[in-house]
């Protein structure tokens, strides 16, 4: 990674990336579109430019958190040099469905499709998180292996803090020249009831008695997608959510989100993140979390 310093840990049974803090100095290693099997929690410090994750773009400008989730494709392309902070750790590291109750971030930094995967912060909330980060640098830093429980510790107060601020600051830097519309309210509502069978952005406007071309303007202004990204992006999360979370077979995971072929349940899903299911499976792991 040039122009960067990195300390990382790896699983010595997969040899995947376990955990990984890196201080940037550019956007050279955030150019090209990448997706990792692990979480990523970005701290912008200086620059601005902008955000492109999955296909929707965000503009930033210094003081910002970015959070993006296993295999969710991003880049960022900075006008200026952006300096800051990134730390990744993998879902065998901190699995964050079985420490729900701890660290509620779950649905707030990570794997939310309605809300933008930034937000600003306040210099003085930009280095009470930097000082979390520079604790773990010291820690990975120790001679000898760093503890492992320490930097476990150092995460979850960093995820919890994170999600507090962004949890304070909703409502007040998605849409400042508008209010969300209520049919947005409902839609969201109405995909969370019907994504498992209606897949076409045209039942959902027929369910919700709008024209689809209506719909879709309304989503792309609040949300900056369209309502097939939209229905698409809630499919694959629960896709995700059930190769990690249980050992169902990927025929039967496809079934239930109403697939009735395999194969193209498995074109589908690679088309959205460039890698299949069991690739995911393999490479995030599955039943690790002891969830019900």
């Amino acid at each position: 990674m040039s122009d960067n310093e990195t300390w990382e840990l790896t699983n010595p049974q997969s040899n995947f990336l376990s955990f990984k803090i890196s201080k940037f100095y550019s956007d050279s290693y955030f150019s090209d579109m990448g997706s990792f099997n692990y979480f990523s929690v970005i701290l912008i410090q200086e620059g601005k430019g902008e955000l492109m994750a999955d296909v929707s773009p965000f503009k930033f400008a210094g003081n910002t958190l970015i959070s993006v989730s296993p295999y969710q494709p991003f880049k960022i392309k900075c006008s200026e040099d952006c300096t800051g902070y990134m730390v990744n750790f993998h879902p065998d590291f901190f699995c964050l469905h079985k420490h729900r109750n701890e660290v509620s971030c779950n649905g707030i930094l990570f794997n939310n499709i309605y809300e933008p995967p930034l937000f600003t912060l306040t210099s003085v909330e930009t280095q009470s998180l930097l000082q979390i980060i520079l604790g773990m640098v010291t820690e990975i830093k120790r001679p000898g292996s760093a503890e492992f429980e320490i930097l476990l510790s150092y995460l979850k107060i960093l995820l919890i803090n994170a999600s507090r601020l962004k949890v304070e600051k909703k409502g007040t830097q998605k849409f400042p020249a508008d209010k969300e519309p209520l049919i947005l309210n409902d839609l969201k509502e109405t995909i969370e009831q019907n994504f498992h069978k209606f897949h076409r952005p045209g039942e959902y406007a027929e369910l919700l008695n709008i024209s689809t071309a209506a719909l879709n303007k309304t989503i792309k202004n609040h949300i900056s997608k369209t309502l097939s990204q939209l229905i698409a992006d809630r499919i694959i999360l629960e896709a995700k959510r059930e190769l990690y979370l249980t050992s169902k077979s990927v025929k039967l995971i496809a079934y239930e989100l109403g697939f009735n072929d395999e194969f193209y349940f498995s074109r589908y899903f690679k088309s959205k993140i460039k890698i299949s299911p069991q690739h995911f499976r393999d490479t995030v792991g599955f039943d690790k979390a002891n969830a019900q």
